[in-house]
């Protein structure tokens, strides 16, 4: 099943992205898809090229980073409940953005939203890369990680708190509950380069991540240098989310749920997983738009609020099943 289940995974993800930009308050059928994109149709061709297609592509790439990034340290920490936010990269990113808002950077800069999120991923990243080359044990990084995103959650309650004015306030709000909506395909091209990077340098670790699953001992015995490979995989990650916050904002639970979603096809082995638990997490998030477009609400929804509402239950359920098997 293995072998075939990538390539339906595969296949799957790309009637998705033709489904999503199909999908929208005014529907397109396939005719009209098609000549939207040879450029047959002038009004259909502006709707898919500047609307729907980079909030389409957005959507994937966010999903991809935060699944690959959450196999990879579920695999580093060997604990199945890790994903990004556990060791504070999500919330540094998050808070990057929401102080660049805070400061009216956003206004003179275009860029500076998506530079002071990537700018924040790459600080705690830099941090914890730091603290895993002095570092031996998994858990005491996890507990770096867990205070960093306390610490930076506590900052931007404070930023919160202090909004100049309730536009302000708004717009802070906004970023941190994340969505895909009015991104252009500028944004996509700055945050697809340093996702490409990030989750390069996670699939070099694919061996790594396997010895690790086996134990600290076992891998040392296979010659795997336990630091280098924790700092890579820090760095990798760091990158890769930094980049999909900007383009995002704060998105959860799509790093935790995306690898188990996968392992039932693909095996326990961390290394294996990596782009399984990508493609999945991309699947996800694009779902998550589509239902967001189709909604019928006065405003509409936040994508991290739909992908914790989706996200959540389904974890619980994934974590009462595992729990069900282990005392089976």
């Amino acid at each position: 099943m293995t072998g075939r289940a990538l390539p339906l995974l595969l296949t799957a993800l790309g009637l998705l992205l033709i489904a999503s930009l199909a999908t929208g308050p005014q529907g397109m059928d396939v005719a009209t898809l098609m000549a939207a994109l040879r450029g047959d149709d002038p009004a259909a061709t502006i709707i898919i090229g500047e609307l729907r297609l980079p909030r389409s592509v957005a959507a994937l790439l966010t999903g991809f980073a935060l699944g690959i990034a959450g196999a990879a340290l579920q695999g580093l920490t060997r604990n199945p409940l890790a994903e990004p936010g556990v060791l504070g990269v999500s919330a540094c990113a998050t808070l990057g953005a929401t102080m660049v808002l805070y400061f009216g950077l956003a206004a003179d800069h275009a860029g500076a939203v998506a530079a002071g999120a990537i700018g924040g991923a790459l600080a705690a990243t830099a941090l914890l890369a730091a603290f895993a080359h002095r570092l031996h044990g998994v858990t005491s990084l996890i507990l770096v990680g867990v205070g960093l995103s306390s610490f930076a959650g506590a900052l931007m309650a404070l930023i919160l708190n202090f909004a100049p004015n309730p536009f302000s306030l708004s717009d802070l709000v906004n970023w941190s509950l994340g969505s895909v909506a009015n991104r252009s395909l500028g944004d996509v091209a700055v945050a697809a380069p340093l996702i490409a990077a990030g989750s390069l340098l996670l699939f070099t670790q694919r061996r790594a991540l396997a010895l690790l699953a086996i134990g600290d001992v076992a891998a040392i015995a296979h010659g795997l240098n336990q630091r280098r490979a924790r700092i890579i995989v820090i760095g990798g990650t760091g990158l890769a989310v930094g980049a999909a916050v900007a383009l995002a904002g704060a998105v959860g639970f799509v790093g935790i749920v995306a690898p188990h979603l996968v392992r039932p096809w693909f095996g326990h082995d961390p290394g294996r997983i990596l782009l399984p638990a990508g493609l999945a997490g991309a699947a996800m998030l694009m779902l998550a738009d589509m239902l967001i477009r189709l909604a019928p609400t006065g405003t509409e929804l936040r994508l991290g609020v739909v992908a914790a509402l989706a996200g959540a239950p389904l974890f619980m359920l994934i974590a009462w099943r595992r729990g069900a098997q282990s005392h089976g």
